[in-house]
């Protein structure tokens, strides 16, 4: 079969999955309201086509944090890759260098960041937690250094993890013959079974929920790269993001896995956006503001 969208994608890969990995990967929390209002969004939005212009010549490049990327499209951190194909975070690290453009690598990976590192040059962020224990934090950061990863993308809107009901009724866990690669050797590397959720047992276990806005300003203590603040909706946190220093920021619902009946992460943008231009802040204080929607966990 010839695949010539996205959706044929989906409807594939729902077929050949267990049900168990699908259902994690495309489901969202609650009611699933914004899952579904992510897509509406981006269907109320229309081009206004302008003729009679040459388009012989086509230059789509951006710049995000100073790096050059061939288009403004780049891959956010989706979780446990490996689970749909055995060459996981390897295969879409290869297809984003071959793109031109960022893979940002979850801290939930299949494969560790050294080995995500080591499938050759890229531009790569490295998607953070922060877990109660901040000796393992401050671990993961010095390794994504070593690494050659260029940013650090702190994610802020999960100090729990989002009802999920379609993992609760599949009692979702990490299958056994896999493991979270950058937490070996730190006993937190597998996903104990759970009477709902492994996942959420995991996070309830082990992520702070004390986290703060401090907390971007220690990781600024313990790192050069520059952080960018994964989970932003709102005008006035953008505006604390500014002031506790982060280079940027990435307007994200987490995929509408976290908080239902948010708005669409596309529907928040043009909020963010418009605080920024008005604050003349835009271009004075960030450097990247960058926005991920639909896939994002």
């Amino acid at each position: 079969m010839e695949i010539t969208n996205v959706s044929e994608y989906e409807a594939i890969a729902k077929q050949k999955l267990p049900k168990m990995v699908f259902d994690y990967y495309a489901s969202g929390a609650e009611d699933q309201w914004t899952l579904q209002e992510n897509r509406n969004a981006f269907s109320r939005i229309l081009f206004r086509p302008r003729i009679l212009i040459d388009v012989s010549k086509i230059d789509i490049t951006t710049t995000v944090l100073g790096f050059k990327i061939s288009m403004p499209i780049m891959l956010a951190p989706t979780a446990m890759q490996k689970m749909a194909h055995p060459e996981g975070e390897y295969a879409t690290a290869r297809a984003a260098s071959a793109a031109g453009t960022i893979m940002t690598l979850s801290s939930w990976a299949t494969s560790s960041v050294e080995e995500v590192a080591s499938t050759g040059p890229g531009i790569r962020f490295f998607q953070l937690y922060v877990y109660k224990d901040r000796n393992v934090v401050a671990q993961l950061v010095r390794r994504a250094e070593r690494a050659g990863f260029k940013a650090i993308a702190l994610t802020v809107d999960t100090p729990r993890l989002g009802r999920r009901e379609a993992d609760i009724k599949n009692r979702f866990t990490l299958p056994p013959f896999l493991t979270l690669k950058n937490f070996e050797g730190l006993d937190l590397g597998k996903m104990d079974k759970a009477d709902d959720s492994g996942l959420a047992s995991y996070v309830a276990g082990q992520i702070d929920r004390t986290l703060s806005w401090k907390d971007v300003k220690w990781l600024q203590t313990i790192t050069k790269l520059p952080i960018l603040v994964k989970g932003v909706l709102t005008a006035e946190d953008t505006r604390i993001a500014v002031q506790s220093g982060a280079a940027g920021i990435i307007v994200s619902n987490h995929g509408a896995r976290q908080l239902d009946y948010v708005p669409a992460t596309i529907s928040a943008l043009e909020e963010v956006h418009i605080n920024l231009v008005t604050l003349k802040l835009l271009h004075t204080h960030f450097k990247a503001v960058t926005y991920t929607s639909v896939i994002d966990t």
